[in-house]
């Protein structure tokens, strides 16, 4: 008899604590479940604001870089190839604070992105309404322009979000009419280095040449010298003829004196025999002669000669260098090219409203479930 009270409270106390834990689990549920699922049917239902998506595509291509397998192959044998490193600059560009204040000065980002018909959570400056510095409106920015690169085509997609279909298609034309800009500038810089350098060297060359010209000129003219070589030859030929003359006097003068000692005739040949032996004697030494010797000038003319030759030959290098190098300035070394025009949407891609709250109910779910299973296993030990 006294046993069955004590049951009767065992089993009016297990009710009560069942209720309670079903109390507990529907809080949580309700937590983690419910009000995420409908605060976010409520956002994307009713205040998240349309994004259109603006889509473009383009490529930056380079005639004369070779490409070596591959579609890079292809490109070089339709006369392009890629030209990656110059694709990355363009991308880096859109990105940048640069094309930010560009575009803020010419379509207003700022006043678009904070327009009042914008949802609160996307409209700038957002959750922090008390930063409104250019690099928040940067931040905002790069969430709104995407820039994806396909290595294999090396095709570029610029991808813009805006509130309106309008404005994105405005933005992405600007981002692109800008990304041609830089590029022509590259092309001008580059072009303008080139011929600089080229320029510069001719200048040098021509420097070098006059001055090789001035010293070869200034020592003909202190020596009285045009060319010793030339020189030299021609007064060689005089000698040798004076030395044939000077033979034939002395077999003439040794006939006579064979043939008749006293003749009258041995005087004058003996004095043209004597002439000739003079004559002979200065030429060689205007020739070879140790001090103004033609012989002895040659030398130094020479390495004159040598230098305006090395000094000719630079010019004429240079200026050929100078011609190609304006050859390939007048051909355009980067292109862009617009394979596919920024569209505008018809209609909003973003945000996607019915998967977005699914997902926050599946995710509230985990949570749910998660928490009950450390709530349980909480509660184990502790009892």
């Amino acid at each position: 008899m006294d046993s069955n009270p004590p049951t009767v409270v065992l089993q009016q106390a297990r009710p009560s604590r069942l209720k309670r834990l079903v109390k507990r689990l529907d809080a949580k549920f309700i937590v983690t479940v419910v009000l995420p699922t409908l605060l976010a049917g409520l956002y994307y239902g009713v205040i998240a604001s349309d994004v259109y998506i603006s889509e473009s595509r383009f490529v930056v291509r380079n005639p004369q870089r070779s490409a070596q397998t591959g579609l890079g192959a292809l490109l070089q044998g339709t006369g392009f190839s890629r030209s990656q490193d110059d694709t990355y600059s363009v991308h880096d560009f859109i990105l940048s604070r640069d094309a930010l204040h560009e575009l803020d000065d010419k379509l207003k980002i700022r006043e678009a992105f904070s327009n009042s018909s914008i949802d609160f959570v996307n409209r700038f400056p957002g959750i922090e309404r008390w930063d409104t510095s250019f690099e928040s409106l940067f931040r905002h920015y790069v969430k709104h322009v995407a820039v994806a690169y396909d290595t294999v085509s090396s095709i570029s997609v610029l991808r813009v979000h805006a509130y309106s279909a309008e404005e994105a298609k405005r933005i992405n034309e600007s981002l692109l009419e800008m990304s041609e800009r830089l590029v022509n500038n590259m092309n001008f810089r580059s072009r303008k280095d080139l011929i600089q350098v080229a320029e510069s060297e001719v200048v040098v060359a021509e420097a070098r040449a006059k001055a090789a010209a001035a010293a070869l000129s200034a020592y003909r003219t202190d020596r009285s010298v045009f060319d010793p070589d030339r020189q030299s030859a021609i007064q060689l030929q005089g000698i040798a003829r004076l030395q044939e003359e000077l033979i034939a006097a002395e077999a003439q003068l040794e006939q006579v004196r064979n043939v008749s000692p006293n003749n009258p005739q041995i005087g004058s040949l003996e004095r043209r025999v004597q002439g000739l032996r003079s004559a002979v004697a200065a030429e060689n030494a205007r020739v070879i002669g140790p001090g103004g010797g033609l012989s002895s000038k040659s030398p130094a003319f020479d390495r004159f000669v040598l230098e305006k030759g090395f000094a000719d030959r630079q010019l004429a290098g240079t200026l050929a260098a100078l011609d190609a190098a304006r050859s390939e300035a007048a051909r355009k070394q980067l292109y862009l090219e617009r394979l596919v025009q920024p569209n505008l949407p018809d209609r909003a891609l973003e945000p996607r409203r019915l998967r977005s709250v699914l997902t926050v109910l599946v995710v509230g779910l985990v949570i749910w479930g998660v928490v009950s299973l450390v709530g349980a296993s909480i509660r184990e030990h502790t009892d």
